[in-house]
């Protein structure tokens, strides 16, 4: 698999993310994804997808448990773009066993607690997303946060058996931004308010200046990783 992502990459090198998404839907019709939290990042992707009527699967993790803001860009890129966003929910049974035993907001109370409400929420959901898929694209940026400087725009994800290609890895949030403004594309209002990183409400917070991009994701944790398991380095 890594000569075969090496010569992929050597054909997308010189293409716009556009042209390497139309490039990736020649190459695996009708097995490409895309996954949205419905951020900055997020929003743009869509918008190339979506503009350009490419045809690759948009989904979204639906938790139970987003910001109001979030909803709402949700619902308004439906009305926007009249394409489709599929929702992929917990699995119930699991959900509520863990609710019934743990109570509402157990990921509080530990490390352990977290990921396993992170696993059920997201993770488990996730892996039926990408079932039966071949490419996994995913609004990642290097400069997100430190451990996905290592990380490449192209890369193979062994726990889910695929490819997983990020359109504008190299972009800043500069770039990011003006992009968004040059095409006139909703997005979550909580960027401006100080949220760069925005998941599940209970879990997010407003960053401080001078903070990592990700400290305000599961801040009362003491780790240097600030990841659920859904872009897992390998």
């Amino acid at each position: 698999m890594k000569e075969k992502l090496i010569e992929i990459a050597e054909k997308i090198k010189d293409l716009d993310p556009v042209e390497a998404l139309r490039f990736f839907t020649a190459e695996y019709p009708g097995k490409i994804v895309f996954s949205t939290s419905f951020g900055w990042e997020d929003q743009v992707i869509t918008h190339m997808i979506f503009a350009n009527d490419l045809p690759i699967e948009v989904f979204t993790l639906e938790t139970g448990r987003l910001f109001p803001e979030t909803y709402y860009v949700w619902n308004r890129t439906l009305e926007i773009y009249k394409k489709p966003i599929h929702a992929y929910f917990p699995q119930a049974e699991a959900l509520q066993e863990m609710v019934d035993k743990k109570g509402p907001s157990s990921f509080y109370e530990s490390v352990e607690n977290r990921k396993e409400c992170c696993g059920i929420r997201k993770l488990e959901p996730l892996r039926r997303a990408l079932k039966g898929n071949d490419l996994w694209v995913t609004g990642i940026r290097s400069e997100q946060s430190l451990n996905r400087h290592d990380m490449a725009n192209l890369e193979w994800d062994e726990q889910n058996q695929l490819i997983k290609f990020h359109p504008i890895f190299f972009w800043s949030l500069a770039e990011v931004k003006e992009y968004i403004k040059k095409n006139n594309i909703v997005y979550n209002t909580l960027h401006d308010k100080g949220f760069p990183s925005i998941g599940c409400a209970p879990c997010t917070r407003a960053v401080r200046e001078g903070e990592d991009f990700r400290a305000g994701r599961w801040w009362w944790e003491d780790q240097s990783k600030k990841e659920c398991g859904l872009h897992a380095t390998q």
